[in-house]
């Protein structure tokens, strides 16, 4: 049996899924957090994920120990075209390594131009015009970039937090980090006690305040200027095509009211273009993109 398999490689998590000749998926897997973020040259997080997120897939669809792939695509948080740690090692005759936006492009627009953003832990745009030309935007990592994004609101929560002072707010803050002043939630994330995936956590606790007009506006508004910063980067990654058809994934959408809030100024924007819902998940892409590197 032929096989091929796509991965979606982001800063929360990683997902594999392999497929078989006629198009089935027939094992899916996941792993941790594959960004290579300040990873240095013996860093092992991007393979660890990739292999681990690989090697579940397979176990899940029965293959047996050895098995390679015809073609396997991976597409990666902040991918720069080199890798900056231990290189992969998946098995398989072609492998491709590329950015996550690649990915999601494909699984949402099937293949077709338009503009993808992601927004989850980070945030990044990428657009594609029918005659292929290729626009990135966004993707800057968490401390130059990545504006819109569910660490990108919390991060603009707890400045805002600091500089308010006490506030219902910093109460609310304080009781989801469990700890007891923002001094300590700030020198938990220097220290690495809080990853940013924890610390991005507290973003849906935002995103609810905002939609109730609840707390102060420092846990609300870093939630409505996300919104604005992801129609940015639709609108930068649209280029000159004022009618792209524009699609948003990524885990802040499943927060409906984040998700028509974003519509909202996106459509202020880009007027003329088409806003779609993803036909499938950036790890269908990397699956589609598999199958056409084999053929």
């Amino acid at each position: 049996m032929s096989i091929v398999a796509g991965i979606d490689a982001g800063q929360s998590s990683t997902l594999a899924w392999v497929g078989d000749e006629r198009g089935t998926v027939i094992g899916r897997g996941s792993a941790g957090p594959a960004d290579e973020i300040g990873a240095g040259p013996e860093s092992t997080r991007l393979r660890d994920a990739l292999r681990g997120a690989l090697a579940r897939a397979f176990e899940a669809a029965g293959l047996p120990a050895g098995t390679r792939a015809q073609a396997i695509v991976a597409g990666i948080s902040g991918y720069e075209g080199r890798v900056y740690g231990r290189d992969p090692e998946l098995p398989a005759e072609r492998v491709r390594l590329v950015h996550d936006t690649v990915v999601a492009h494909a699984g949402a627009l099937g293949g077709e131009s338009g503009v993808v953003v992601i927004a989850g832990t980070g945030s990044a745009a990428y657009g594609r015009t029918d005659d292929g030309r290729e626009h990135f935007c966004g993707g800057w990592g968490y401390l130059f970039g990545d504006g819109g994004s569910a660490f990108w609101i919390v991060r603009q929560a707890i400045e805002r937090a600091i500089s308010h002072g006490d506030c219902v707010g910093v109460e609310q803050l304080l009781s989801f980090f469990d700890l007891h002043s923002l001094r300590e939630i700030v020198r938990a994330f220097y220290v690495g006690t809080l990853g940013r995936e924890s610390l991005a956590a507290f973003a849906p606790v935002a995103l609810d305040a905002a939609e109730r007009d609840t707390l102060c506006s420092c846990i609300r508004e870093p939630a409505l200027t996300a919104a604005r910063e992801l129609a940015k980067l639709a609108g930068e990654a649209a280029g000159a095509s004022e009618n792209a058809r524009v699609s948003f994934t990524g885990g802040l959408m499943q927060h409906r009211w984040f998700k028509e809030r974003t519509a909202l100024e996106t459509r202020a924007r880009l007027p003329h273009a088409t806003l779609v819902e993803p036909l499938g998940e950036p790890v269908q892409g990397a699956l589609m993109l598999a199958r056409a590197l084999c053929g």
